[in-house]
């Protein structure tokens, strides 16, 4: 199988190796292979940008890049922590999810692409106790409403740790709810930065926040309870 081009976009002026790059491409081919994989986006080229490249542009945060304990809240299909952990060998990656079967899927994308790096938790962001207060990098792509995306990291990352969530188009009101809510967790907006991770990508922001404080003994709330009352509204 040919590997992508040496200029793509994700591979980030040669910061990827060539057993980095063949292991995207056993990614991919899973993707595509696997009847179970819980994504519409299977074919090479599609997840190639939708996934593998919308991860990596992540990298572009310092805090990201520095190898330490990573979680993906919520992991799916497997981005951004499976090709974060791609990038970044020697960071520990732990992908939570609560659905058996995409953990099942998972498990297979993993050892497809000989990821030594990555662990499976199943598990709600919620209940994962073991996992309190051991991120230092919390990751979430298309998961929830903000403020509730909020609710489940800061529980999780230690006094200083980053959450980055993925976002469309920028809306006033619902940053305003989120900023309120953080407050409430021990967490502060850091930045928002406008990503371009492959051509024809608009209105795509990576909303950066750091754990200011210990997060309030009474969280993580019950399993559930994020979404049905989220903090801020």
């Amino acid at each position: 199988m040919t590997g992508p081009e040496p200029d793509a976009p994700w591979d980030l002026a040669g910061r990827l190796t060539g057993d980095q790059r063949g292991q995207i491409e056993r990614v991919l081919a899973v993707l595509e292979s696997d009847e179970h994989a819980p994504t519409s986006a299977r074919a090479r080229e599609q997840a190639l940008r939708v996934h593998v490249m919308d991860s990596l542009v992540a990298l572009e945060l310092e805090a990201v890049r520095t190898d330490g304990r990573i979680i993906d809240l919520g992991s799916g299909a497997g981005f951004p922590g499976v090709g974060l952990a791609i990038a970044l060998p020697r960071a520990q990656v732990s992908l939570v999810e609560s659905q058996g079967r995409k953990c099942e899927f998972l498990r297979r994308l993993c050892a497809a692409a000989e990821l030594e790096n990555v662990r499976v938790i199943q598990a709600r962001a919620e209940e994962w106790s073991a996992g309190l207060a051991s991120g230092d990098v919390a990751l979430a792509r298309a998961l929830a409403a903000q403020p509730v995306v909020l609710e489940y990291a800061a529980p999780l990352l230690r006094v200083g740790g980053t959450l980055v969530d993925w976002r469309g188009r920028r809306e006033r009101q619902s940053e305003q709810e989120s900023d309120a809510a953080a407050a409430v967790l021990g967490l502060r907006r850091e930045q928002v930065l406008k990503v371009h991770p492959f051509a024809g990508a608009t209105d795509r922001h990576l909303h950066v926040f750091v754990k200011v404080q210990e997060t309030p003994a009474r969280f993580p709330r019950r399993a559930g309870v994020a979404r049905k009352r989220p903090l801020g509204g």
